[in-house]
Formats: C-alpha cells, structure tokens, sequence
C-alpha cells in the first residue's frame, strides 16, 4: 500500500501498516453470521462448546471450527478446567462488538 503521508491513528495512538493488516484480519474473521453470534454470546461470560451450541442450535463440530478461526485471529481466548474447555472474548475485542453494535 502506498503511504501517501497520512498518520493513521485510533484515539491518539498511531496505527503502523501491520496493526491495520491485523485489524483487517480479525474484522474479516468476525464478519460470519455465526462467529459473530459466537462473540455476542461471549461477551459477558465464558461458555463450553456444548452451552455454545446448545444457544446457537448447530452442530457440536461446526461450532468448534468457528471457534479455532476466532482464537486462531486473536479474538477468543480458553481455559482448560478438568475436562471442559471454556472460552471467552478477549476484552480487547469487546470495544469491537460495542462498535458494531452501534451500527444501525
């Protein structure tokens, strides 16, 4: 991309070509009707794939692979507790689902 002098920034902060190639990514990942349900869903609270599908209503392994795309673009996090799995949003992407949710 051709840097034509401009000084990108996100509340006062410089934004380098990689931040917004990153920003991008994660946009693109989150922009599936259901990851983005998935993330709604997260918001507030950490679930198991089995609550996930139990309030989403699909299939057990369509969850999981929207899952690992979402914690592979850095947008979900988990933890292990004995043999379940929970995952959560990462609060640094909360601001992002307030942002779109201020879109009407």
């Amino acid at each position: 991309m051709h840097n034509q002098g401009y000084n990108i920034t996100v509340d006062g902060t410089p934004m380098q070509e990689r931040d917004i190639e990153l920003a991008s990514s994660s946009l693109k990942a989150a922009s599936h009707p259901l990851r983005l349900k998935i993330m709604c869903l997260l918001k507030d609270t950490e679930l198991t794939v089995h609550e996930i599908v139990e309030q989403v209503g699909t299939t057990q392994s369509n969850i999981s692979q929207h899952l690992n795309i979402l914690r592979n673009k850095g947008l979900l996090a988990s933890r292990k507790d004995a043999n379940r799995v929970y995952y959560h949003l990462l609060e640094s992407r909360v601001e992002l689902l307030k942002a779109c949710s201020s879109l009407k």
